[in-house]
């Protein structure tokens, strides 16, 4: 009838919805991409060239020395792409109690060396032990996200200060991400998590933001019951801070 709404069925709205999200989480790996693939040469690099040393030597100490080289390179490599797998396959929409300092780590392994290839130097301030009842993969993906965007908002190199604290008052946890880089200008700040809205420009490659990164955070967050909000001055930098209840009123998924 015209007129009439468009009402999509719930279970294909939630299957939509699952495949905006896998989109942008692979959208994030992509950008680490090149990072990871820079560090896995050098990972490499260090394999082949103890490898060499402990044919070359016979005595039992280099050898063993060589080997124990060999093991830390080859353990780096494994927990690296064991977290990029991870993060990328996992589709679950289960709520659990979780660490959630032990996720922001999670989310630096993946990003540790995409960091440090662009001079961006990190500042953890954590207090005490604060858990909440969370779809992991889901708030590490904004974590990851909150992340890269710092990462791109500092072209020359700057300063990441992550905060995680629980307000027991509120029976929130309080989790920040603040960057040192160019900062967002007020008009377009209020358009910031509106889908498809960005203020990235294109890089020498021709790519730039999707628009989607910021909107789906917001999303999975107001899931959770909770709250994202930014602060930003032009040439001081952004703040993201992320408000999570401690128990949501609905524990058996985020959906």
């Amino acid at each position: 009838m015209i007129g009439e709404d468009v009402m999509v069925p719930r279970s294909e709205a939630d299957q939509l919805r699952q495949q905006l999200l896998q989109a942008q989480k692979l959208s994030s790996v992509g950008a680490l991409a090149s990072s990871v693939a820079h560090e896995f040469n050098n990972i490499l690099t260090t394999i082949i060239n103890y490898t060499r040393l402990a044919l070359r030597h016979r005595d039992e100490a280099s050898r063993t020395q060589a080997l124990e080289k060999i093991l830390k390179g080859s353990q780096r490599a494994a927990t690296i792409i064991n977290s990029m797998l991870g993060f990328a396959r996992n589709t679950s929409t289960q709520r659990e109690m979780v660490d959630l300092i032990a996720l922001v780590e999670e989310t630096l392994v993946l990003t540790e060396k995409d960091l440090s290839k662009h001079r961006i130097h990190v500042e953890k301030k954590y207090h005490g032990k604060p858990q909440a009842s969370v779809v992991p993969a889901q708030i590490e993906q904004v974590l990851l996200n909150l992340v890269i965007n710092a990462r791109q908002a500092m072209p020359n190199g700057g300063r990441l200060r992550i905060e995680v604290r629980e307000n027991t008052r509120t029976q929130m946890v309080e989790m920040s991400v603040a960057d040192s880089g160019i900062g967002i200008p007020p008009d377009r700040l209020r358009l910031i998590f509106e889908p498809f809205f960005t203020t990235k420009e294109p890089d020498s490659n021709g790519h730039g933001g999707t628009g989607l990164g910021l909107s789906v955070c917001r999303q999975i967050i107001e899931q959770h019951q909770g709250r994202i909000r930014v602060e930003s001055l032009v040439g001081k930098g952004s703040t993201f801070t992320l408000k999570l209840p401690v128990m949501p009123l609905e524990v058996s998924h985020a959906g």
